[in-house]
This record gives C-alpha cells, structure tokens and sequence, in this order.
C-alpha cells in the first residue's frame, strides 16, 4: 500500500485491496469511477496501475473525506462531493462511461473512531452518524422524534432484530435521549444477562442505514453503475452486512443471468471475503465481501 500522501490523515486500511486489484484487474490507461473514495486507499492503488488520472472520478459524501482526497490527488482526477447516488445520477445523464467502478460500501474506519461522528457507543459522543454533514436528517431525530412503530420497523428491517418493539418502547419512554452511551444503556435494558456482543450493535446499525438510507442508496444506484460501464469495463462492490450483500448479489445475478442479452458476466460465482493475514492487521474486515462483474 502506498504511503498517504497527506500526513493528516486519518488511518486507514482499505479492506480486501488485493482482491480488489485482482478482479478490477486496472491497466495503464483504464478509466476510473470510485464511488465511495474515502481516504484514498484503493484509488492510490487502482491509480498507480492505470496512470490516468485525467480519467478518474472520486467520490465521497463526508467532508473530512473529500478534505483529505483534494491534498492527495490533485492531478486532475475529478472530486464529487456527494453521496453515490446523487453522483451516479449526474454522471449517468452526462453519458459518462468507465472502464473500472468500485464501491466499497458502509462506514470507514476514521467514522467509527471519532466519538463525535456518533456512529459507535464504545466512547460516549452525540446521537449523529451522518455520513454527510450537510445532511438534516440525524439519529438523534430518528431517537427522539420518530414514533414508535416507525422506530420498530427499522429495527427489524434494517438491523433484525427480535426485540425491535421492546427497544422502540424502551426508547420512546427514555427520551429525551442525547447521546451514544445513553442509548446503548436504554437497548441493553432489553436484553438483560450475558452477551457476546453489545445488545445496542444491531440497534447502532439500523439507525444508521435508515440516517443514510444506505439500502435504497444502493438499489436505486446499482442500475446506474451498469449503464456507465463501458463494454469490457469491470465493476466490484464491497459490503459489509447480510443485507446489503443480497441486494448486490440479487442485482448482478439478473444482469447476468442465462439468457442471450444478459449484460453481465460474473466474476465470482461466491463473495470474496478477507483472508487469515488481513484480519490479523485489519479485523473489521471480518465482514467484508467482494462481489465482481464484468460488462459484456
């Protein structure tokens, strides 16, 4: 992995970067799409194999994010500040065309080590976990603001979690509620006793696909990225939980399914996950899959 170029940066190791290499397969010359940049991890990589980055695209919703990539690529690769979908949508109607895309999808690791990004309980910080922002929309919103039905339905679809009624009651009746720890004391009233992880972690990932309406993101953008693959071109995505896995794995099996106009040709039959040598450097990749394509 190449060094970051801007020492300000916050660490962080992109996850599954040599399978990623593998089924992208870059070339000097190939055109470049990253829809969920980050800190640079993979492009540095995928760009350092294509030589081109009057041909690549960067895109990020965080701030920090699009701060970080502006001092380590400034060679005339495009930076988009904005969510994917907003980003596929604008790049789909200018006809825009890529050989590579890659979206590694879910929250990085600079979200999750800064308390005051309100994306994790195990240090005490406020009730955001908006990956953009500029954003309105908040956990704290969801928390203190939304009733409780509502609050229960994204705990079962977004998270499955058995006692999402409880724990939508539990809150409802706690509120106000301000902060990470506070809310996770409030799920964990809901599973009394002994347990491997925290109760709240289902509860924490739920709110934060709904503030982020990371699933719909995703449904309505994975469609765009195969219109802009250019013929050949060669598209992997990243996720990190069950359900997002299944709405890649639903979409690129359509796309190349057995018929004579499929437009997909699939790169792995299973999802890649991380090997024995990357968990040990980099245990939240335990959870990562790759899946991969290529358009015909």
């Amino acid at each position: 992995m190449h060094q970051n170029k801007n020492q300000n940066a916050p660490l962080h190791v992109p996850v599954l970067l040599q399978e990623v290499l593998q089924y992208l397969d870059p070339a000097p010359g190939n055109s470049y799409l990253d829809l969920t940049a980050g800190y640079g991890g993979h492009a540095s990589e995928v760009l350092a194999r294509t030589n081109a980055p009057q041909r690549t695209t960067l895109v990020d919703r965080d701030e920090n994010a699009i701060s970080i990539l502006k001092g380590q690529f400034n060679h005339g690769e495009q930076l988009i500040h904005a969510d994917f979908q907003t980003a596929s949508i604008d790049l789909s109607a200018d006809g825009t065309t890529y050989d590579l895309i890659l979206a590694d999808l879910g929250v990085s690791s600079p979200h999750l080590n800064d308390a005051h990004r309100g994306f994790m309980f195990s240090e005490d910080g406020p009730l955001d976990m908006r990956m953009d922002q500029r954003q309105t929309l908040s956990a704290s919103d969801i928390v203190n603001h939304w009733d409780e039905d509502k609050i229960a339905g994204i705990l079962k679809r977004y998270s499955e979690e058995p006692k999402a009624k409880r724990i939508a009651n539990l809150i409802v009746a706690a509120r106000p509620i301000t902060t990470t720890a506070q809310l996770a004391d409030i799920v964990k009233q809901a599973w009394p006793g002994y347990s491997r992880s925290h109760p709240a972690t289902r509860t924490f990932q739920a709110l934060r696909i709904a503030v982020n309406d990371e699933l719909g993101q995703l449904e309505r953008s994975l469609p765009l990225w195969l219109d802009m693959l250019a013929p050949g071109g060669r598209l992997a995505v990243i996720s990190f939980h069950s359900l997002e896995d299944r709405i890649v794995k639903q979409f690129l099996a359509n796309a190349a399914g057995d018929r004579y106009d499929a437009e997909l040709l699939l790169l792995t039959k299973r999802p890649v996950v991380a090997g024995t040598n990357e968990l040990v450097t980099n245990p939240r990749a335990r959870s990562a899959k790759l899946r991969a394509a290529v358009k015909k």
